[in-house]
């Protein structure tokens, strides 16, 4: 993982200097009538002065009255400014504006060794946006599919270790994070037949991509992906959280490396506040049940998405305060190809949907699917029945019915070679 080499100190300069919006009619009004307060105040205050030159009035009373009204103009326009900031639809642009700015800065790049020329850098960066390029599968204006991945990195070799879609809706105002297997058999471009986790490690982001789009069908629009040993460093600065363990998971992790710090492996059945290092062992093991019965690789993907969902609810719950240093933080964690105008596009949907609940989902979808001990030289594959299971993709993040469903999944196929 690159470090973030720009000083953190010329953030809220450089935010200033970046952000370029045009004032809208009901930005510029309230401007106007900010000034005009303002104004007043000076106004009303200047009359006061001359008032008490006249009466002879001592000039600490006179100081005391204009700082007063000065005090009570600063108070009113900030009053003011923090209202238009909150509740007006300019202000919210505003403060999204400058929130994605501060975002693109401080998250990880992978072209990180970039002019800091703007110009040229921006070039760039719309020419690694994956929207750019040629659109594969299915892309709605609705929409955004950012693919979302957790890098195993040991003894030289980088995996995938989690694979998940997470997917915005605005027009149904819904968030939904499908999780995709690691072991599902898939044509990956340019290579033989073979596991979804072994294109990563084929041709890195951009092979996966493309895999993915080719079999699922479906468009993606940027992706985020963090190693394990930031994932743990997030969990640890929200102090844990809180996961649920069967009698068979706790006895596993207390016995195996699983959990890879020994002084770690003391966990229980029942629930649990699980540190960063015992949460990574949590979304790696598949060879004993969850609590509830799920097992193999759909129980692993469980566990991540109950994770996921954990550090979601331990996320939100936090003060003003501690909720700015816990993010600014984490994005040093996190690498992206997401662009300043998409993270924006992203914080502007957030504003209007309700994200108190994350609708989640493995692929493939049950009794869809077949998982034999060896297929064509592959040991333990998941072969999906892919027209089934690209459907109920459709429904679920598009929100078609059963026929709308299979009207684009047959058009797509006819682009899709």
């Amino acid at each position: 993982m690159k470090e973030n080499k720009k000083d953190k100190s010329n953030d809220f300069d450089d935010l200033k200097i970046q952000t370029d919006f045009s004032i809208d009619d009901d930005m510029y009004n309230i401007n106007e009538s900010l000034k005009q307060q303002v104004n007043q105040h000076i106004n009303e205050n200047h009359y006061v002065e001359e008032e008490d030159n006249d009466s002879g009035n001592s000039p600490n009373k006179k100081k005391k009255r204009t700082g007063l009204k000065i005090f009570i103009g600063l108070i009113t326009f900030i009053l003011l400014f923090a209202s238009f900031l909150i509740f007006t639809k300019p202000g919210n642009r505003l403060v999204t504006k400058l929130l994605a700015n501060y975002i693109s800065s401080s998250v990880n790049k992978e072209n990180s060794d970039l002019s800091n020329d703007n110009t040229e850098e921006e070039e760039i960066v719309r020419e690694y946006d994956w929207n750019t390029g040629e659109i594969v599968g299915r892309k709605e204006d609705y929409v955004t599919n950012i693919l979302l991945i957790g890098v195993e990195e040991l003894f030289g070799a980088r995996n995938t270790d989690t694979m998940m879609i997470a997917s915005i809706n605005t027009r149904d105002n819904k968030v939904q994070l499908s999780s995709l297997m690691r072991d599902s058999y898939v044509n990956v471009p340019g290579w033989k037949k073979t596991k979804l986790n072994a294109a990563y490690a084929h041709g890195g982001i951009e092979l996966l991509r493309d895999t993915i789009e080719r079999n699922y069908k479906i468009h993606l629009d940027g992706y985020v992906s963090v190693n394990f040993e930031s994932f743990e460093k997030i969990i640890d600065l929200l102090d844990g959280v809180e996961i649920q363990l069967g009698a068979k998971e706790a006895q596993y992790l207390n016995t195996t490396n699983y959990i890879s710090n020994k002084a770690y492996r003391n966990v229980t059945e029942g629930m649990n506040l699980l540190n960063g290092n015992q949460a990574l062992g949590y979304c790696r093991v598949r060879k004993v049940p969850t609590y509830d019965g799920v097992n193999n690789d759909f129980g692993r993907t469980l566990r991540q998405r109950r994770v996921l969902n954990a550090i979601f609810e331990k996320y939100k719950n936090q003060g003003i305060v501690q909720l700015i240093n816990t993010t600014n933080t984490c994005l040093g964690y996190v690498t992206t190809n997401l662009s300043t105008g998409q993270i924006e596009q992203l914080l502007n949907a957030a504003l209007e949907i309700n994200l108190s609940t994350i609708e989640m989902k493995s692929i493939p979808i049950e009794g869809s699917y077949e998982a034999p001990k060896k297929y064509e030289n592959t040991t333990y594959p998941i072969l999906l029945d892919w027209d089934v299971n690209i459907i109920d993709l459709y429904k679920s993040i598009y929100g078609d019915t059963d026929e709308e469903a299979m009207n684009h999944l047959s058009t797509i196929k006819t682009t899709i070679q």
